[in-house]
This record gives C-alpha cells, sequence and structure tokens, in this order.
C-alpha cells in the first residue's frame, strides 16, 4: 500500500463516496429508519453500553495476560495496558485500516523503559490477543451454523471461516512450541515478524495463562453477545440469542478490512440483509445497524478519548505514531532497536 498520505487520503474519499452512493441508490426507505428511532427504549440502549464496556475491560485482561507470559520486569501495569488498549479501540474507531493494534503498541512503549526488541515483543503480544480470539469467534460460529437461520451461501462462508480459524490456531500452537530467539535484525524479513509473532506467542507455552487469557476473551465476547441482544430490544427486533450471535458475526465479518472508519454503510447491510430472515423488515434492520453501531462507537471512542488525553496525545499526535508504526513493520525497516528509539521521539506530555 502506497504510503503517500494524499493517495490513501484520496482513495478512503473514493471508497466512501461509492459508498454513500449505493446506500441512497439502493439504500432503505430513509423515513421508516427515522420512525424505527422514535420508538427505541432508551433503557436497553444502556444495558448495551454497559455490556461492551465490560467486555473492553475483560478483553483487555486477556491481553495482560498475554504480555506477562511474553515479557521480563519492568511490565506495565494493569491502568497502562488498558489505556493503551483503549486508545487503539478509538485509532481502529476513526482511522482506516487496522492502526489501532501499532498504536496500542506505541503506547505502551512510549511509557516503558527503553530496552532492545521491546517493540518486537509487544507486537507479538497483539498477535497472539487476536489469535486467543479465534477460540470464542470460532465457538460463535458453530453455533451459529448450528442454530441460526443462514442462506446457502452463508453456510458456505462460514464453514470456511471455522476451517481457516483451525488452521490459524494449530499455526500459533506450532510456533509457539517452536520459540526462536534469535536476535530480529540478524534475520530476514519473513523470518523476522514469525518471530515477532513467536515472542508474543510465548503465553501458550503455560498451559494456565494460556487457558486464562481464552476465559477473558470467552467472557469478552460473551458480553458482546449479549450487548448485541439488548441493543435488538431496545428496537424491538427478534429477541432470540441466535439471531444476536449471526449480527455479531456479520457485524465483526463487514469490518474486518476497514476501507473507510467503520465501514459505515457496508456494516449495517451486513446485520440488515440476514435479519431478513428472521422478518424484520430491511428499514429497521438498516436502522438497528447503526444503532449498534453507535453503541459500540460510544464505548470505544467515548474511553478511547478518555484515555487519549491521559497519555498527553492529540489525534494529530495518533496519526504520527501511525506512520512510524508502519515504519517499524516495513520489512525493510531498520535493526531491532531502532523502533524503540523512534518512538522515544514521541514521549512527553
Amino acid at each position: 500500500m502506497t504510503r503517500n498520505p494524499w493517495v490513501r487520503a484520496l482513495a478512503v474519499v473514493v471508497a466512501l463516496a461509492v459508498a454513500v452512493a449505493v446506500i441512497v441508490w439502493r439504500g432503505p426507505a430513509w423515513g421508516d429508519i427515522v420512525d424505527a428511532f422514535t420508538i427505541v427504549r432508551w433503557r436497553w440502549v444502556l444495558a448495551a453500553i454497559g455490556l461492551n464496556l465490560l467486555s473492553v475491560l475483560v478483553r483487555s485482561l486477556a491481553w495482560r495476560t498475554v504480555i506477562v507470559q511474553a515479557m521480563p520486569p519492568p511490565r506495565p501495569r494493569y491502568v497502562l495496558i488498558f489505556s493503551a488498549f483503549s486508545v487503539g479501540l478509538f485509532a481502529n474507531a476513526v482511522l482506516p485500516g487496522r492502526i489501532g493494534e501499532l498504536a496500542r503498541v506505541a503506547v505502551l512503549t512510549r511509557r516503558l523503559p527503553q530496552r532492545r526488541g521491546l517493540w518486537a515483543t509487544l507486537v507479538g503480544t497483539v498477535f497472539a490477543h487476536r489469535v486467543f480470539d479465534l477460540v470464542p469467534v470460532l465457538m460463535l460460529v458453530v453455533y451459529v451454523l448450528v442454530a441460526a437461520k443462514l442462506p446457502h451461501w452463508a453456510v458456505t462462508s462460514l464453514e470456511i471461516v471455522v476451517a481457516v480459524g483451525v488452521v490459524l490456531m494449530l499455526f500459533a500452537i506450532v510456533s509457539a512450541r517452536r520459540h526462536d530467539r534469535s536476535a530480529l535484525d540478524s534475520l530476514g524479513p519473513v523470518r523476522r515478524l514469525v518471530t515477532m509473532a513467536q515472542n508474543g506467542l510465548g503465553v501458550m507455552r503455560s498451559p494456565a495463562a494460556a487457558a486464562e487469557a481464552i476465559v477473558f476473551q470467552v467472557a469478552g465476547w460473551t458480553c458482546q453477545l449479549f450487548a448485541v441482544w439488548a441493543a435488538m430490544r431496545a428496537f424491538h427486533i427478534h429477541e432470540r440469542l441466535d439471531a444476536a450471535a449471526l449480527v455479531l458475526v456479520l457485524m465483526n465479518v463487514a469490518t474486518v478490512f476497514p476501507l473507510w472508519p467503520g465501514n459505515v454503510g457496508l456494516t449495517q447491510a451486513a446485520i440488515a440483509l440476514p435479519l431478513v430472515q428472521y422478518g424484520v423488515g430491511y428499514a429497521r434492520g438498516f436502522a438497528f445497524g447503526i444503532g449498534l453501531q453507535a453503541i459500540e462507537a460510544s464505548v470505544g471512542v467515548g474511553v478511547g478519548l478518555i484515555f487519549l488525553a491521559r497519555e498527553g496525545l492529540s489525534f494529530a499526535m495518533l496519526r504520527r505514531m501511525e506512520q512510524q508504526a508502519e515504519d517499524v513493520v516495513d520489512a525493510n525497516a531498520g535493526g531491532a532497536g531502532e523502533p524503540e528509539r523512534r518512538l522515544a521521539g514521541t514521549r512527553g506530555g
């Protein structure tokens, strides 16, 4: 992907313009969407927001478990880990791409004592944290395949997701057992990335710690599932748990590769279309998709802004950290010690 900010900005604007045009041309009746918001039960909206916040807290505990296993003392305190996790959520919500994964590493790096290999280890913990996401995701997908109403094309797609997830889990387990402690700057680009992942996957060499991280991730996704269910109740939509599970799966599929912030429009369509199978009108399903994404964004953006201020960061600084992070993971980057020196320049404030 090009590093030219003008080209990237133009690509995002074009993609967003196309999405808006498609929504306006083939979208729902906007009057019906407005009507759907007039009957919202706000106590269930508050319940959904609370469950999403609880999910963030629990999933950040899973990341802390991974970090504790991956790096020697001194380790970051949980408050700092939660702060970095929240800033990452904010970055993912307001910037295209998965910038938040690198932003949370950058937040930790600027607050920890500088040492060799720190950046690589923390990037590895982010990878490992995402690997542990596979366990609840696979459980959720299997539940959807068994219990939810799905069109045939969706069944095939989700079966592929299960197969890919199992392969990735097996790869993670094998990689963790073949841990390579070689210096990163002595490795080629591919081996360097694999070793960074192995550093983070150190938690999988401790069954108790791995189980703890998995339990936290399952608990976090369970909170998200019931947050979706609560949001459905807020919009007077079918209250079956399998419908909520289907919405959660498809919403995450729609945001895997953010073409623009939140993939707004695409996400709503991905939610509304399958709900038609449950007798939910497309307009109400689309309105529910807007509301559900707003609920999730209220937590990610709201909490993220609080901790962005706590870290003394501005949005402009977050963008600079994004560029620095991309430079670090570039296969042609310098030695393993260089990332820490570059990110040290973002300290202060």
